[in-house]
């Protein structure tokens, strides 16, 4: 009992603290790079993205996180980076607006989360929006990542693309070779995901290089990045597409948020000290992060799932770890001819890997019961047939209208007691927290 209540009042941001468990926490921030750096270069090239702003925002996100980690802790483990969930919806952005506007709507996306973070308001969004839909809005998402990623299991150089068809032997040879890797990455996943989690991406990647030696395959091409800091003021050629870019950040922002804390809620379960997550405190982070990216162009950040896990697994207890993953990214960002060597399809192994997994996050929604992976699976083929936010809003109001539906038609509810009854829950969820 004394000493549960000792370790209860140990600041857990302290100097002192962190110091106890610096060597885990460099080693698992070597590790969890090992990871993060193939994984953030396939999520910048899905959002369409130079990988060098991509690396850029990982690294200056895991400073922020590391230094907010010292006196307001949203969680104690969690890598913050791109997220892969959010990687189509900023490919859309850049194809709406134009890569020089993104700058603005990334800055527009951290003033709705800083305004979402001072009131408290996540509470809310995740009481308006079930869980089990931003499931289905992530099966959506994950399979346009599968997708984006199959074909460069089979690309060749430009060199030899020329002319080529499908059942050409250049092309049956890198299929083979994508197959083969395909199978070492899952055999690795398997055997090793609870146990050492960066050993199937580097393994793969090892993998891919060894076999660019022997074997014509395509590379990774790195565009230099010029990086220059300036105010993210928007250059739109109408007012309409200005608001919409607005709308469109808010959006983002509310989609960020709810991840972030679904995030953190796992992330706390797997917390080697069973220390208390603080979403508010996250979200403080992650908007700030966002801000500061804005004025170098940078994307749009979030505690991933999969980063985080790797982190836990390879042995971290503080946020230590997320600052030598930020150390490392800062090398390859300035480094970048090393990426020159990643060949194309072991990226597509991991990215497709990463889209397929997420698709099948469906499968976490029967418990919910049959409606939940009904909608869930609706959310998911509209998302991926029609938009991401289109396909979102459409089922929200499906699940409205069904909602309406039985409670007029069956329990005989009239239309105003519906909508009291409705906004009741966020009144006695604020009446809880007071």
């Amino acid at each position: 009992m004394g000493i549960d209540l000792i370790s209860q009042k140990v600041d857990h941001g302290s100097a002192a603290y962190v110091a106890k468990y610096a060597s885990r926490d460099i080693q698992a921030g070597v590790i969890t790079a090992t990871m993060a750096i193939p994984l953030s270069v396939g999520i910048a090239m899905m959002s369409d993205y130079p990988i060098q702003v991509g690396l850029a925002t990982v690294a200056f996100a895991s400073f922020i996180a590391f230094i907010f980690a010292l006196f307001r802790p949203g969680n104690y483990v969690g890598a913050p980076g791109i997220a892969a969930g959010l990687a189509p919806i900023l490919a859309m952005g850049v194809a709406t607006f134009g890569m020089d506007n993104m700058a603005f709507v990334v800055f527009m996306t951290a003033t709705f989360q800083a305004v979402i973070w001072k009131f408290n308001w996540q509470r809310y969004l995740l009481k308006a929006v079930p869980s089990y839909l931003v499931e289905g809005l992530l099966a959506g998402i994950g399979l346009k990542i599968a997708f984006k990623f199959l074909p460069f299991l089979w690309m060749l150089p430009a060199s030899m693309a020329v002319g080529e068809d499908i059942l050409s032997n250049a092309h049956i040879q890198m299929i083979a070779l994508s197959v083969v890797g395909t199978i070492l990455f899952l055999f690795l996943f398997t055997k090793f995901k609870d146990t050492k989690p960066a050993l199937p991406y580097f393994t793969l990647i090892v993998y891919g290089i060894v076999a660019s030696l022997f074997i014509d395959v395509k590379m990774l091409s790195v565009e230099d990045v010029h990086f220059t800091l300036a105010l993210p003021i928007p250059n739109f050629e109408s007012l309409s597409l200005l608001v919409y870019a607005i709308f469109f950040a808010l959006m983002l922002a509310v989609v960020d948020v709810i991840e972030q804390v679904m995030s953190n809620a796992a992330i706390e379960k797997i917390d080697p000290l069973q220390r208390p997550s603080n979403s508010n405190n996250s979200l403080l982070a992650i908007w700030v992060s966002n801000m500061g990216a804005s004025f170098f162009g940078g994307m749009t950040n979030l505690d991933g799932l999969a980063k985080s896990s790797t982190n836990r697994l390879a042995g971290a207890y503080t946020k230590l770890s997320v600052l030598v993953i930020g150390v490392l990214m800062t090398f390859f960002v300035f480094n970048s001819h090393y990426l020159h060597y990643l060949p194309y399809f072991a990226l597509a192994i991991i990215m497709t890997f990463v889209g397929i997994k997420m698709f099948l996050g469906l499968l976490h929604i029967t418990t919910f019961g049959p409606y939940a992976v009904l909608l869930a699976s609706v959310c998911a083929g509209l998302v991926f047939e029609v938009g991401i936010f289109e396909g979102l809003i459409v089922t929200l109001i499906i699940h409205g209208l069904i909602n309406y539906i039985i409670f007029t038609k069956i329990e005989s509810m009239p239309a105003g007691t519906i909508v009291s009854k409705y906004f009741r829950k966020f009144k006695e969820d604020n009446q809880e927290i007071n």
